[in-house]
């Protein structure tokens, strides 16, 4: 029986046995996923093997079991490969079949050639996403997700986290992978000769991609490889995902959990930069163009591959939940955690309340905005889109700067955008195709689900939006209003619908549309606003920051219906309303009505509309328009 260390260290034995056991039965590949599958749901098994979210590839053991928690940033054309191939031995004509599936260099045994006309060779197809850490996660959940995993791997049997290679620098990977003569020298005799996979004379090592070709220019003849992270100033690595099964249930900018063999192979780079060498002699030889083999085959120490055995999506990325809240454990979590709500979502406030410079009610509405979600489409229409702007907002003052701090203290995922005439005229909203490389080029707004975008509009001046900023403008308003961001491909558009909360923070009115429009009233105006910002968190244990980050991740993920017996009374309300002053309740408040209604039901978790939430919701959306209709006097065109 094989040891945690074969699984987790050597996967290849694993898959080689459950291989020469079933060969030539089909039901190989199945029986390889589903033993995976069973060694992951042992106790804390998941977190024994080592993530690329928190692990240098130069401390990973190459060709061992990893995973990856990562956003789906594009998808390359389906690629073929060896599934199965047969090697014979020119002296004695011995045969041996070989799998070639979670490879992407084909092995062979000392003399032993691969008999390329085999009946049994088989070909199999398998998908590549390019995949990159999720954007704009926040350091909590790296930190959380890294300590949990690091005290379970040392109680564990597994030694995968020991560097398994001398740690080098990123710049000598580069150059190696750049420079294949050096790593050629330091691999003869382990790699085959010439990169054809038709004509390799000395054959140990075969790249088991059909498609040839693939290799990265030097760098005196190309700019530098550009990891095409989604946001500014992302770490972390991006990585090629290859994927052998259900690929059409993964989209791009799905956030997936990955499990699969690690291949950071130097021979990657001396076949792709031979297969360069040989294409240039015959153009017919390869119809990929050099960006594009340069995009699709980096260096892998810069961007290593994953041979993926099993992938899922992820419903959140809180490393403080379980991930998926259908388990039987799962939902003794829910219940243990829903019974001690109240005296969060108190504590919640006053802490959100002290942030706003004891505003309670923009407090109020804060919270309802971070526990948001789109929970349907109705044609065209997002459902449950909770844009709010926060007006009120002093100018060019580090106030929105700490508020946009808090929030990234207590959700998974955020950005902050800065919405100057420079940002607007110069960044890179919308992804583009680029055919050339045949890649998505990312923009701001490729973001994955739920996460916080922060608008801060109080650092607008005034200034000319060129044809660059009219169209980013326009795509942020696309954003609020529909959820959904129009990726360029040149010749048309296309939709990929989104879920993300937008909060715009305003001195007066914000240019884009939200859905409400909360005015902050400030209670205190502190002597020193960083001071006073930087004290709210310190002053908060940890152990009750992590209670709000479960909070607003958990209710999130709830269900809410409302009974017909309500329904009715809302109605009803509705239409006594519309009597008293039909000229000031539209469709459009009864919507926002019932939307606040939804979000201070499930803030206090019950998943169903209440006649007192019902009444409490209409109270504070008074509230909140007395506030503006004050603030219309007091600036007299203000709204």
């Amino acid at each position: 029986m094989p040891c945690v260390a074969d699984w987790l260290n050597n996967p290849f034995s694993i898959v080689q046995g459950i291989f020469a056991q079933n060969v030539p039965n089909s039901d190989w590949e199945k029986k390889v996923t589903e033993y995976f599958k069973e060694k992951l749901k042992e106790n804390n098994a998941t977190n024994w093997v080592p993530s690329l979210n928190d692990v240098p590839v130069h401390y990973l053991k190459p060709n061992s079991l990893v995973k990856f928690r990562c956003m789906v940033q594009d998808m390359f054309d389906p690629e073929f490969y060896m599934g199965v191939y047969e090697t014979v031995d020119p002296n004695t004509n011995a045969r041996v079949l070989h799998f070639g599936k979670y490879r992407d260099v084909a092995e062979c045994g000392p003399q032993q050639e691969i008999d390329l006309n085999s009946s049994q060779t088989v070909t199999s197809e398998r998908q590549t996403f390019y995949c990159v850490p999720v954007p704009g996660e926040s350091a909590w959940v790296k930190e959380i997700s890294f300590l949990t995993e690091l005290v379970l791997s040392r109680v564990s049997p597994s030694t995968s986290y020991t560097p398994s290679r001398h740690k080098r620098s990123y710049e000598e990977d580069e150059d190696m992978d750049l420079h294949p003569s050096k790593q050629k020298e330091q691999h003869m005799g382990n790699s085959c000769s010439g990169g054809d996979i038709h004509g390799c004379v000395e054959p140990k090592r075969l790249e088991t991609e059909a498609s040839a070709g693939h290799h990265l220019i030097s760098p005196n003849c190309s700019p530098p490889l550009d990891l095409n992270f989604p946001l500014p100033g992302e770490k972390g690595p991006a990585c090629l995902v290859k994927v052998y099964e259900s690929w059409d249930n993964f989209k791009v900018n799905d956030v997936l959990e990955v499990y699969g063999i690690l291949s950071v192979d130097p021979v990657l780079s001396i076949v792709n930069n031979e297969e360069r060498d040989s294409s240039a002699l015959d153009p017919m030889e390869c119809m990929d163009t050099a960006e594009e083999q340069r995009v699709h085959s980096p260096p892998a120490s810069l961007v290593p591959r994953i041979h993926v055995i099993l992938a899922q999506k992820l419903q959140h990325i809180n490393p403080l939940l379980p991930a998926c809240l259908n388990e039987e454990e799962s939902k003794t979590f829910v219940s243990n955690f829903m019974s001690e709500l109240s005296p969060v979502r108190a504590e919640l406030l006053g802490f959100l309340t002290h942030a706003l410079l004891g505003d309670s009610l923009a407090a109020e509405y804060l919270i309802l905005h971070l526990i948001s979600t789109v929970y349907a489409r109705r044609d065209v229409l997002p459902l449950g889109k909770f844009t709010v702007n926060l007006s009120g907002c002093p100018r060019n003052s580090i106030f929105t700067e700490h508020i946009y701090r808090i929030i990234q203290q207590l959700v998974p995922a955020s950005y902050r955008l800065q919405m100057t005439i420079e940002n607007m005229n110069h960044s890179r909203f919308i992804p583009h195709k680029d055919y050339a490389a045949n890649r998505l080029v990312s923009g701001v707004l490729q973001l994955a689900s739920n996460t916080s975008l922060v608008v801060d509009e109080t650092q607008l001046e005034q200034g000319q939006l060129d044809t660059t900023g009219v169209h980013n403008v326009t795509a942020l308003g696309n954003l609020i209003t529909w959820q959904k961001v129009d990726y360029d491909f040149s010749y048309h558009q296309m939709e990929f619908p989104c879920n993300i909360n937008v909060l715009i923070t305003s001195e007066g009115r914000s240019l884009l549309p939200s859905d409400c429009q909360v005015h902050l009233q400030p209670q205190i105006i502190p002597p020193n606003m960083e001071e006073y910002m930087n004290s709210l968190l310190t002053a908060v244990l940890p152990s009750v920051l992590n209670k709000f980050r479960i909070y607003l991740s958990l209710l999130r993920l709830l269900d809410y219906s409302i009974s017909d017996e309500v329904t009715k009374a809302v109605e009803e309300d509705f239409v006594e309303m519309r009597k008293n002053d039909p000229e000031s309740i539209t469709a459009d408040d009864l919507h926002r009505t019932l939307l606040v209604a939804r979000f201070l039901s499930l803030s206090a978790g019950q998943t169903t509309l209440s006649r007192e939430r019902w009444l409490r919701a209409k109270q504070l959306e008074a509230l909140r328009k007395v506030r503006l209709q004050q603030q219309k006097c007091v600036n007299g065109n203000e709204l």
